[in-house]
């Protein structure tokens, strides 16, 4: 994992044969940052126009979105994830933790504390697919996931974040 400042961290996760993960954008790993008030999650993703949200847990299943990236933000307790497939990386997040998954990154619960609840949200409110990496469904996931755009917004900074600069959307002029 590579530290890029005192809040994100990112994680390049590689094809496994199994989960593609993305090819070009690392998971970002936001530490604490809605740590004083973690309630406020969900609507601030909201506010910088991550909709389509909800709140619940994490399947206990390797499965990953094809069409879609996702920000989840733990809002109570705690969870052990695993990213990246069967031989991924590890991570534990607390409340007010974010992380970010560009599309294609596999995702699974291993272990929550009693209290624990995330609340996800997708860019511009996209509707999402859920995978688990079947054979059958590979060629197509692999294809959407390159087709899937970088946000306008960061999840957590809104129009300024860390997002923009870490995934290379331009934000200081005109996009061609």
């Amino acid at each position: 994992m590579e530290q890029t400042n005192s809040q994100v961290q990112t994680l390049f996760l590689h094809d496994d044969g199994v989960i593609p993960n993305n090819p070009t954008l690392p998971v970002l790993i936001y530490q604490g940052v809605w740590a004083d008030n973690p309630s406020l999650a969900e609507q601030t993703m909201n506010d910088h126009h991550w909709g389509n949200s909800w709140i619940n847990g994490v399947f206990d299943y390797h499965h990953y979105h094809s069409n879609a990236h996702e920000a989840l933000a733990v809002i109570s307790g705690s969870v052990q994830v695993i990213l990246g497939g069967e031989n991924g990386h590890v991570v534990t997040l607390q409340a007010g933790d974010v992380v970010v998954l560009p599309a294609g990154t596999g995702h699974k619960r291993l272990q929550a504390s009693l209290d624990f609840r995330i609340a996800g949200a997708y860019p511009a409110g996209m509707n999402y697919n859920t995978r688990i990496g079947d054979p059958s469904e590979r060629p197509r996931a692999v294809r959407e996931i390159r087709q899937v755009p970088v946000p306008d917004n960061d999840p957590v900074y809104g129009s300024d974040g860390p997002l923009l600069k870490l995934w290379g959307k331009r934000t200081d002029a005109k996009q061609d």
